[in-house]
């Protein structure tokens, strides 16, 4: 969570949830049954409902999560040979790894740009 003076979210003054991140499937791939495995190993679906969803994309594969999680899930994806996109739940900026800011630009959605980690990556502890 992010702590903003004087904005008052969700019943508790100064406190904004944090974005989550999305992993897009954009391709399968040329590796179909390696991306398949993939596909369940990242979301616990069926072997069945996982091809179901490979063969929908592009398609949303995980729901809004931590960046490192989206992060996680995208890379096991793309070692299978699958193209994927790891979004931004709030504006819908795709999220290149290891950047830093994550994408220079302001956030283009109703919260404050120093919040968003697309824009503002957590300082390190």
């Amino acid at each position: 969570m992010v702590h903003l003076p004087g904005i008052a979210w969700g019943g508790r003054e100064g406190v904004l949830e944090e974005p989550g991140f999305r992993v897009l499937l954009t391709e399968a791939g040329d590796r179909e049954v390696e991306a398949v495995r993939a596909i369940r190993t990242v979301t616990g679906l069926s072997l069945w409902n996982s091809k179901l969803l490979l063969d929908s994309a592009p398609v949303a594969v995980t729901e809004p999560n931590w960046l490192e999680a989206a992060e996680e899930a995208a890379q096991v994806l793309e070692d299978a040979g699958a193209h994927v996109t790891v979004l931004c739940d709030w504006c819908d900026r795709t999220v290149h790894a290891g950047a830093d800011p994550v994408d220079p630009a302001p956030c283009e959605g109703p919260w404050p740009a120093d919040a968003c980690r697309a824009s503002c990556p957590p300082a390190a502890l």
